[in-house]
């Protein structure tokens, strides 16, 4: 063990994010850096951190600009933290969020440091442009050249088209399809209508703006920009208006929609993670315990409708190494990437037939649907891809802490045929 340091229990004991915003609406003009940094400050202020040396940040953005090679530690510069506090990116496509949590937990749990924070940030309206391969060699072959003929020579190659940005494309570069298309072939072959999708679509909202209502996320975020709360919730949707939004990715024959599918979206959020010893010495409750937690992939370049189903096989691994099963939880917090996604890996779980296809004998069995997602989740909230992690995680710590006791349950899935689940505890 590094350190002769025995595993030490780590505790979430804070959270902090800044309201989702639906891409090109409230926080056009900020960078990853702006909201980081935000809702970094936010915490900092929450529970008075000001000026302390911390263990180490960890953050991580999917979409990132070039010149936010450190983005991580600039925003600890930024930050009213003190600026000797260590800080390192980390990316893992949608786990990126659960993936900095783990990264701190396990350096609080060997002993190597007694506090940390985890988080994420992603800009959709901040992504960055590119120019297509035709001007990037010319650029080059000019500066190669050795005389200013030679550049002329080359520069006379370009065309006005040249300098189209080539659009940003959420694509598996191992099969060409979107997130989007792939999730279309998930829900046709294990039949998840699109009725099913867009009940579970208006649930979602329907939760959140309760969650609002009652107050639960009055201590979780920080105003940002002139926004106060997430702004893709929709208190007034319907199965009537969702019902007349036309198909987004298969046009003939989908039933994936903007209404059923989580929105591309801006924000930014981070959690406090320490301890029992620096939560006790600074009077800082704990809210609840990470205590296991598991990643993997999945083969989907031939089996494409498996792109988003890599958690079917981490809860089996986490299950069986906490020795609990999958009904053994008062709170389940699963990503809604898509609707018909979590209807897939609910359906999976539950059926002995379509659980075989993953290499398992028995079934998980069916979850209490009473208790998933019960504030609501990505489809309302929004999806900042890197940022998702900390809310979910947040999440469930405070619904642990009102609770007083019990134990959670989170899945999220990842593009590159990823998942991550973790178990919380209290």
């Amino acid at each position: 063990m590094l350190g002769n340091h025995q595993s030490r229990k780590v505790a979430i004991v804070g959270y902090n994010r800044i309201p989702f915003a639906r891409h090109n609406t409230f926080y056009t003009q900020a960078s990853n850096k702006d909201m980081f940094t935000a809702a970094l400050n936010g915490l900092i202020e929450r529970y008075h951190l000001q000026g302390q040396l911390i263990g180490e940040v960890a953050g991580g953005a999917v979409i990132k600009h070039s010149t936010q090679l450190n983005l991580t530690r600039e925003c600890v510069m930024d930050s009213s933290l003190d600026q000797r506090t260590p800080a390192c990116d980390l990316q893992q496509a949608c786990n990126t969020g659960i993936e900095t949590a783990i990264y701190i937990a396990n350096k609080i749990a060997l002993g190597q440091i007694d506090a940390g924070i985890a988080g994420g940030v992603d800009s959709a309206s901040d992504a960055p442009l590119v120019l297509g391969e035709k001007l990037r060699k010319i650029l080059l072959a000019a500066r190669r050249a050795k005389t200013f003929g030679q550049r002329l020579t080359e520069f006379s190659k370009i065309r006005f088209k040249d300098f189209t940005p080539v659009a940003p494309m959420n694509m598996e570069p191992g099969t060409g399809l979107s997130m989007g298309e792939h999730t279309e072939l998930t829900a046709k072959y294990y039949h998840i209508s699109r009725e099913e999708q867009d009940l579970f679509a208006l649930k979602s909202h329907q939760k959140l703006a309760l969650a609002y209502d009652r107050g639960f996320f009055d201590d979780m975020l920080s105003p940002y920009l002139g926004l106060a709360l997430d702004n893709n919730m929709r208190r007034d949707t319907s199965l009537e208006k969702l019902a007349k939004l036309k198909p987004a990715f298969d046009k003939q024959d989908g039933s994936l929609t903007a209404g059923n599918s989580s929105p591309l979206t801006d924000g930014a959020s981070c959690l406090l993670l320490a301890s029992e010893e620096w939560a006790a010495e600074r009077g800082l409750p704990v809210l609840a315990y990470i205590t296991f937690a598991e990643v993997t992939g999945i083969e989907y370049l031939k089996q494409k409708q498996n792109l988003l189903l890599a958690p079917v096989y981490a809860a089996a691994d986490m299950l069986k190494k906490a020795e609990l099963t999958l009904q053994d939880f008062d709170f389940y917090e699963i990503h809604e990437a898509f609707a018909a996604q979590v209807l897939a890996i609910l359906k999976i779980w539950e059926s002995p037939e379509l659980i075989r296809e993953f290499g398992f004998s028995e079934a998980f069995g069916k979850i209490d649907a009473n208790k998933l997602n019960v504030n609501g989740s990505s489809i309302a909230t929004g999806h900042p891809f890197a940022a998702t992690g900390g809310r979910v995680l947040a999440t469930l710590a405070k619904l642990l802490a009102e609770k007083g006791s019990g134990r959670g349950f989170l899945s999220v899935c990842a593009a590159g045929g990823m998942g991550a689940t973790v178990i919380l505890e209290r």
